[in-house]
């Protein structure tokens, strides 16, 4: 995991537009990794794209 600024906003452009995570990980870190350490590689113009399918079962949120 890094924090990747080529992924920020940069302009209304079709390549400017970016990502945005809101999230914190209070309990259940041992998943975070599992997900960080599956095989990816390409998928048309993607780079680093989950080999296999990555689904979350569950996900509570507090407030």
């Amino acid at each position: 995991m890094a924090d990747n600024d080529f992924l920020n906003f940069s302009g209304e452009s079709l390549q400017g537009w970016g990502y945005c995570v809101f999230a914190e990980v209070v309990e259940g870190m041992d998943v975070v990794d599992k997900i960080k350490g599956v095989a990816t590689g390409r998928s048309g113009m993607h780079q680093d794209v989950p080999k296999e399918d990555v689904i979350i079962e569950n996900v509570t949120v507090s407030e």
